[in-house]
């Protein structure tokens, strides 16, 4: 018996190795797929925390133009609101000139529009306060521009003429209302260079 236990001491022992090989095998086999696997997790969550990174960065330089153009939005509504204040302040002084200074700005705005209109006589319009003014000084206006000169309706204006031909086909719009749209851009430009520099 003591060959027979030998051979299956030895088959017993080979058969150990086996196993000791083969979970040796499987062992090393387990290591390997979960090194794979941790390399794969690792590249994965770099990928996703650059991935994020991008985004969070892409996020922020969305959030900082927007800021920019907020506050830029909000300085251009201040400085339209002090143009605006400006030019409202200029229409007020406009609108009450005293009479002297009004009435030798009339004669120079009536001037310019008979010599634009190349004509003899006239008819002014302008609001109900410039009537008045150019009535109690008509022959002066008159002879200070060379044409005969007939009043017209009063109508809604800052101050200022208008003046037409008699026969009403062609006119000359110098109310300060006109005057300050025609040089509306330029006279914001200038109210904008003296606020803002």
């Amino acid at each position: 018996m003591e060959g027979a236990e030998l051979i299956i001491q030895e088959i017993h022992k080979e058969a150990e190795q086996k196993v000791q090989y083969i979970l040796n095998e499987a062992r090393e086999e387990a290591e390997k797929i979960k090194e794979e696997a941790k390399k794969r997790a690792e590249a994965q969550a770099e990928w996703i925390l650059r991935k994020a990174k991008t985004q969070a960065d892409v996020e922020k330089q969305r959030i900082i133009a927007n800021a920019r153009l907020e506050v830029r939005k909000k300085k251009l509504a201040v400085q339209e609101s002090l143009i605006r204040e400006v030019l409202s302040a200029l229409e007020e002084r406009l609108a009450n000139l005293p009479e002297d200074e009004y009435f030798d700005v009339l004669v120079k705005l009536v001037r310019e529009a008979v010599e634009e209109l190349g004509v003899g006589s006239v008819v002014i319009r302008s609001n109900e306060r410039t009537l008045k003014i150019i009535e109690s000084r008509l022959d002066e206006l008159s002879k200070a521009v060379g044409a005969e000169i007939d009043l017209g309706e009063p109508v809604d204006v800052i101050g200022g003429v208008i003046v037409e031909g008699r026969d009403g086909r062609v006119r000359v719009d110098n109310t300060f209302d006109a005057r300050i749209e025609r040089m509306g851009n330029e006279l914001r430009a200038e109210i904008a260079k003296a606020l803002f520099g």
